[in-house]
């Protein structure tokens, strides 16, 4: 069953791409638009927001559907999402477009997270749902950079019009390649109860700080490169390809690991992110290693988070909302780690102090985990039936 699976990832490559190209872009859109790049930044802020608080709400409505139906509405949307963004003639058109598209994100990945699980038997759940997640980490790597180059020779809309080939191509791999699901009735009331248990809020809630511990430096990291390790703007994008490359070997490593040794994979692997977090200001004042540090930085978060979305799966007694909101609480955590990197900056932190901020995090993700653990002990497994 890798065809279905794959043609998840595609479609999350798209999505992946379409989230992370605007960093890339916001010095021609700024100018092109005359807004300042802080205003610009709202293109980020908006789209992080409306997975956070619209993704929840899409997946409940379309929770009544077959699943490979949801995921092809969603990926309509995504479609036409970003051909409005190629089309908008103001500032204030491409941010709703872009909050638009953003709709699709989470409920996408909630969805096909739950559907990914019952394609595989129940020992490789965790690897399957990082194998679709592997299309978000390799748009950091081939994605970003060359949506970033495309906008660089034709303009910023040639981007956003080339990301719809992808999602129409995706689309296409879904109808081909994932099997139909009986529709499954909406219980809200099921759904929430599955949302509000302790195991469930104990897993966005490390999912959170751990999205904050990350943002909180990367948000940053181009001028902590540029002006603590004096590397060229060129030099920082090459660099940045290569804390991709991490992210997408971690994510593998961390669904094998998540299947392995849930909990202590989580433990492990943020004791060892907080040592890296420590040793960062420590490295950044030389190249080498720097980009060392980057790359074991990337690898080691998302090997250490890689269980979280396999565990709400397993933790929920009804797992289509649950799934979503992991990723509500991801990009929320992207808002809140950006907020508190430039709120520190601004009271005279500088740059490569920022990954104190992040392993004193790391220690908050550690000391959830060890409540989820002791709650194991504690409370019975949930009854999963086997549509989830």
């Amino acid at each position: 069953m890798r065809k279905p699976i794959l043609a998840l990832t595609a479609a999350a490559f798209g999505i992946g791409t379409t989230e992370f190209i605007i960093m890339g872009l916001l010095p021609q859109l700024a100018s092109d638009f005359h807004v300042s790049i802080p205003r610009a930044g709202l293109l980020v802020s908006g789209y992080a927001l409306s997975v956070t608080m619209g993704s929840p709400v899409v997946a409940l409505a379309l929770s009544h559907m077959d699943r490979k139906r949801a995921l092809l509405i969603l990926l309509g949307l995504f479609i036409v999402g970003n051909t409005l963004c190629g089309l908008a003639p103001s500032f204030g058109l491409l941010l709703a477009a872009r909050i638009l598209t953003a709709l699709a994100h989470g409920s996408f990945f909630g969805i096909g997270s739950v559907l990914a699980t019952q394609l595989v038997p129940k020992n490789e759940r965790a690897q399957a749902i990082a194998l679709m997640f592997t299309g978000l980490t390799v748009a950091n790597i081939l994605g970003v950079p060359a949506g970033t180059a495309l906008g660089l020779a034709f303009g910023w809309r040639a981007s956003f019009f080339a990301l719809a080939p992808i999602g129409l191509i995706a689309a296409v791999l879904l109808v081909k390649w994932v099997p139909h699901q009986k529709p499954e009735p909406l219980h809200l009331m099921t759904e929430l109860r599955s949302v509000l248990t302790a195991p469930v809020q104990l897993v966005l809630a490390m999912s959170t700080v751990s999205s904050v511990s990350m943002f909180c430096v990367l948000t940053y990291i181009a001028p902590m490169l540029e002006e603590v390790t004096h590397l060229s703007p060129h030099t920082v994008t090459w660099v940045l390809v290569l804390f991709g490359l991490g992210i997408t070997i971690g994510n593998t490593l961390g669904g094998w690991l998540s299947d392995w040794k849930q909990l202590p994979s989580v433990l492990g692997g943020f004791a060892m992110l907080a040592v890296c977090f420590a040793a960062m200001p420590f490295a950044m004042g030389r190249a080498i290693p720097a980009v060392i540090a980057v790359f074991v930085w990337g690898l080691v978060h998302f090997a250490a988070a890689g269980p979280f979305q396999p565990r709400i799966v397993e933790k929920a007694h009804s797992a289509n909302l649950a799934s979503t909101l992991n990723q509500s609480a991801f990009n929320f955590g992207n808002a809140l780690g950006a907020s508190l990197g430039g709120l520190a900056l601004t009271r005279g932190l500088g740059y490569a102090q920022l990954p104190w901020l992040s392993a004193g995090l790391a220690c908050v993700v550690i000391v959830l985990a060890l409540a989820a653990r002791r709650l194991d002990g504690v409370l019975p497994s949930p009854r999963v039936s086997p549509k989830y």
